[in-house]
């Protein structure tokens, strides 16, 4: 971005250091002051030198008979760039980070579902993680154009969403920095369910003027909490089911097929098995007590993996009501604890 074209690092340093004190102590800042600091690694003189250039640019200036110096709009629009530059970049790489991690985890689970159907020649699903508690970590507004911002909000579990919210008016970087404080400082770590009315009042009487745009984040905000239609379904071995009569003989089997192809009532299944008490145990349904009706004829066997931080999926096995029940849990087992291993060490090792 150019930031510092003006000045050169040790400027740039500086200047930093007198902002940082400024705004703590509200006291004009002296060279003396800044020598203390251990991070600038500079004599007095030098730091004199440098700030009677800064002067000079126009980015510091000496309030009235005061030896000390204070920064300037100047000084204060090229520090403010620079924080915004750092986030954004802070962001860019962690959205990176985390797209690259959520493709070789697809791979993996693609992948998982295959083995799974070869291993017990039975139909198997996986499905990708969802976030089980949904808790905000970060939220990161910044202007997009003349009418729009973009919203970036971090879930925990490191799921990130953008949201384009109309503005209608191109708002200053100290305004989207106001907005940006007031929403974190709020809004970090909570649920859904803790950002209640009252809350909502609280910050939008707080942003003042700009209270729609505090209406309107928090709208995307629950939105993205809620909405998880989403959800990926990885499917193998879905034609096994014709290798046993009992099932291949009735049209069961072409049902089965087709709630494979379209993967709404795996996603029921999927639902259920998360919000089940006995969460992270292996469940088995048989017959009629299954959550997906066409699969009343079968035995259906789940289980719920785990990748860190609340991100929980789920392992589904389908297959005849004789299924071979120890060999599955065991394979489900086995592949539960990889999966739940994943999220500490990278996939490909």
């Amino acid at each position: 971005m150019g930031l510092n074209t003006e000045l050169g690092e040790r400027k740039l340093t500086i200047l930093k250091a007198i902002i940082q004190n400024y705004l703590e102590t509200g006291e004009p800042v002296g060279s003396r002051t800044l020598s203390k600091y251990t991070d600038l690694n500079l004599s007095s003189a030098t730091i004199r030198n440098e700030m009677a250039d800064l002067e000079d640019l126009g980015y510091i200036f000496q309030p009235h008979t005061s030896a000390g110096r204070i920064p300037s709009d100047k000084g204060y629009r090229l520090y403010v760039d620079m924080l915004m530059e750092e986030k954004e970049h802070e962001i860019t790489e962690l959205r990176n980070t985390m797209l690259e991690k959520s493709d070789k985890v697809d791979q993996v689970l693609k992948q998982a579902a295959k083995v799974l159907a070869v291993n017990t020649n039975y139909a198997t699903m996986v499905s990708a993680p969802v976030n089980s508690r949904n808790t905000l970590k970060f939220i990161q507004l910044s202007q997009v154009d003349q009418e729009q911002i973009v919203a970036v909000i971090v879930m925990n579990g490191n799921v990130i969403k953008n949201k384009i919210i109309q503005v209608g008016e191109v708002l200053a970087s100290e305004t989207l920095l106001k907005l940006n404080m007031l929403l974190n400082t709020t809004l970090n770590g909570m649920s859904i369910e803790q950002i209640n009315l009252g809350l909502i009042a609280r910050l939008k009487e707080q942003a003042g003027i700009h209270s729609r745009v505090i209406s309107d984040v928090l709208d995307a905000v629950a939105e993205i909490i809620h909405v998880d239609d989403d959800m990926e379904i990885y499917t193998s071995g879905a034609t096994n089911i014709f290798k046993y009569p009992e099932l291949s003989d009735k049209q069961s089997a072409q049902e089965i097929i087709s709630a494979f192809e379209e993967k709404q009532q795996l996603a029921d299944l999927v639902t259920e098995t998360l919000a089940s008490e006995e969460n992270h145990g292996i469940q088995v349904y048989i017959g009629d007590e299954t959550p997906v009706k066409t699969m009343k004829d079968c035995s259906v066997v789940t289980a719920t993996y785990e990748l860190g931080e609340g991100m929980k999926g789920t392992i589904g096995i389908i297959g005849p009501k004789r299924m071979d029940y120890e060999h599955v849990m065991k394979t489900l087992k086995t592949l539960q604890s990889e999966l739940d291993a994943i999220y500490y060490k990278d996939p490909e090792e």
